[in-house]
């Protein structure tokens, strides 16, 4: 079963230019424009659907993305102006650290309060 989470967004515009521009994400319709209701979201196999509606409601949903790239990764979203600086307490928002249940991950939390969570689980020797 393939599940596809759904961002509540403040600002749609706002969210389509983070995703798509700072992220690896493209618009699965690219038709569709910050005036509808959701926006398609695609990355190689991941979709994601962001919604203003309701969204003075309801903030703050949570997905996790596993990667085998995580550094690269991390390095070209900051590369790409990824703003580290509004979780300055928090060192996996950072950049990427090795947890202690066996990953290195980091997050990244769009404008709206939604946590992409990236995770690539460390070989144990």
């Amino acid at each position: 079963m393939k599940m596809i989470p759904l961002f509540k967004v403040r600002n749609m515009q706002e969210a389509i230019d983070f995703y798509t521009k700072i992220l690896d994400f493209k618009q699965k319709y690219p038709e569709e424009t910050a005036d509808d209701p959701v926006v398609d979201l695609i990355n190689d196999d991941g979709e994601l659907q962001l919604t203003q509606y309701e969204s003075e409601t309801l903030y703050g949903s949570v997905v996790n993305i596993p990667i085998t790239d995580i550094d690269e990764r991390f390095q070209r979203y900051l590369n790409r102006g990824l703003d580290i600086s509004c979780k300055p307490n928090s060192p996996v928002h950072q950049g990427p650290i090795d947890q202690t249940w066996g990953a290195r991950e980091f997050y990244v939390t769009d404008p709206s309060g939604n946590t992409l969570r990236f995770r690539q689980w460390i070989a144990s020797e």
